[in-house]
């Protein structure tokens, strides 16, 4: 008994610690040798028993807000069982723990908010971040995704409510990847919201005061990297969801220093890159016969456009030749070299043309083969855009890349009714198939859980110094290497999300290869590297305690 005559709970810490706790799973032997008779049902159930359970009650729920509170409560209580139904049914799950589902979760956060996940760090505890990161339990931690959440998918400013964001990407690191969940650690580094609602929302726990901006916001982030290099030294970090007004520079900044990069810039344009080259597995084309017109001159955009570059550029292409094949527009039309006053990250793409300030006039001004639309604008792919692309090309490229499915520019139904059914289209989130004139489409998603878990695992796995562009290209065409013949007939452009661990384990070959050939990889070189990732990889598991 403690002096507060309250018992000191011995076999419960082993039910209440998620990454330790299998439930009713405990064997005879483990109750016995762990004080846990009584504590549970009498009855054994193996862990494929526990899935049933788990999947009766999650088919039950009644929308998927329900179902992704069912998961996180599952990963709080029981890590191993929540990583083995990821696992078992990513297909089913990615919309709920991902993309479209985590925006709307991120939107109700502070509402549906049981237990934290990861790490807050505040503008208020400025000069303390290293010592708040001491409290982190996990002290192996090998990758951190982090967001200051002022650009939530296309939701906009979300503040510490984006903590989903981080929480979500991470489950996919171990999920897609074999990332061990405990080398995990998401972050919200909180500096305040111009979110009117949440500040006015007396439920909200982050600062109310508007964004801290300038030196003292690039102070915080500073002392924040400086805290991962005193607390976790080696540890990949993930830029996730910053706005652009500090995304580039974020990025600019700290890619040569340390590792790092950033998902919505670098990984969106692998997987998009990856798209672009399976189609022209399905056209016969090259990369260098495309001129891409983008609806969105954002992050995403230029980080797909500089990605397209250095392909074409590997084709043969000049810097200044490949440049010419990409194109955008923003919110104010075409990006022409006549506009004042443009964003930095707009100028190399700033070519010498007609300004048009409408899209469809841009479209038919250009005649591009490919339109991207990474715009947050819903339905922006209209009737006339779409037609006017199967009149230009017998098999146009239509990706609608904005998350979550509202923001989508275009529905999989419109861009195959719309272009009588010869589009070659992705989306960011998930379409249902569609029967066109009797044909049926299952479309692809461009999802960034394709590119990312693979880099990690390959930088993780030979401690690579620095993420490199080369890793990008080589993960888009690794990506687009793995879709088969049978996908193509479904219309889809990128491989079956049950094929994803083998997928990320094969880019993570690739990016280590380049690792180890451009000098940054800190671990000797293992003869047989594929097989010394595949054995990196954590398969969720029950261990044997007894």
């Amino acid at each position: 008994m403690s002096e507060n005559n309250i018992p000191v709970a011995q076999g419960i810490n082993w039910i209440y610690d998620p990454a330790l706790n299998k439930g009713t799973a405990f064997t005879e032997e483990e109750r016995d040798a762990l004080g846990l008779h009584g504590l549970l049902p009498p009855g054994i159930n193996t862990m494929s028993e526990q899935v049933l359970r788990v999947m009766g009650n999650y088919r039950r729920k009644r929308s998927d807000l329900e179902r992704y509170i069912f998961l996180t409560a599952l990963q709080d209580r029981n890590q191993t069982l929540f990583y083995r139904v990821l696992a078992d049914y990513l297909e089913e799950m990615m919309p709920v723990i991902y993309t479209p589902t985590v925006g709307l979760a991120c939107q109700e956060y502070v509402h549906i908010f049981r237990r934290p996940k990861g790490v807050f760090v505040s503008a208020k505890n400025k000069g303390r971040f290293s010592e708040i990161l001491k409290n982190w339990p996990n002290k192996n931690v090998r990758v951190i995704v982090i967001t200051d959440g002022e650009r939530i998918l296309g939701l906009g400013d979300l503040g510490v409510a984006g903590m989903g964001i981080p929480a979500g990407k991470l489950s996919l690191y171990t999920a897609c990847a074999g990332i061990h969940p405990s080398w995990c650690l998401p972050v919200t580094i909180d500096v305040g919201t111009n979110n009117v609602d949440l500040q006015n929302d007396p439920l909200y726990f982050g600062m109310r005061n508007s964004r801290i901006r300038g030196e003292e916001y690039d102070s915080l982030i500073e002392e924040f990297i400086m805290a991962v290099e005193e607390n976790f030294p080696n540890t990949l970090i993930q830029f996730e969801d910053f706005g652009n007004l500090n995304a580039f520079r974020l990025l600019n900044k700290y890619r040569s220093r340390i590792c790092a990069f950033n998902d919505d810039i670098q990984g969106t344009a692998s997987v998009a890159l990856a798209g672009i080259y399976a189609a022209m597995r399905m056209t016969g084309q090259k990369l260098t016969d495309q001129k891409i017109l983008f609806l969105g001159a954002g992050e995403a955009g230029t980080g797909i456009g500089d990605l397209i570059v250095s392909g074409m550029m590997d084709e043969g292409m000049t810097e200044q030749e490949a440049r010419l094949k990409c194109w955008f527009t923003d919110s104010r039309g075409l990006v022409v070299k006549s506009r004042e006053k443009l964003a930095e990250h707009k100028l190399a793409y700033a070519h010498d043309f007609e300004y048009h300030q409408y899209f469809i006039d841009a479209v038919k001004a250009l005649k591009p083969t490919a339109i991207i639309g990474v715009s947050g604008q819903a339905r922006a792919f209209t009737q006339p855009v779409l037609e006017a692309m199967a009149e230009f090309n017998e098999r146009p490229l239509v990706f609608a890349l904005s998350n979550p499915t509202s923001s989508a520019e275009c529905t999989a139904k419109e861009a195959y009714a719309w272009t009588g059914g010869r589009a070659i289209f992705a989306s960011g989130s998930p379409f249902e198939p569609v029967n066109i004139a009797g044909r049926n489409f299952e479309p692809g998603q461009g999802n960034n859980a394709y590119i990312f878990p693979g880099i990690g695992l390959g930088v993780i796995a030979c401690k690579a110094r620095h993420v490199t562009n080369e890793m990008f290209l080589a993960a888009a065409r690794e990506l687009a290497d793995k879709v088969s013949e049978k996908d193509f007939k479904k219309g889809s452009i990128y491989p079956r999300l049950k094929k994803i661990r083998e997928v990320s384990a094969d880019i993570a070959v690739k990016v280590a290869e380049i690792a180890y050939d451009q000098g940054l990889a800190t671990i000797d070189r293992p003869a047989d590297l594929p097989s010394f990732i595949r054995s990196q990889m954590y398969e969720p598991n029950y261990r044997n305690y007894a």
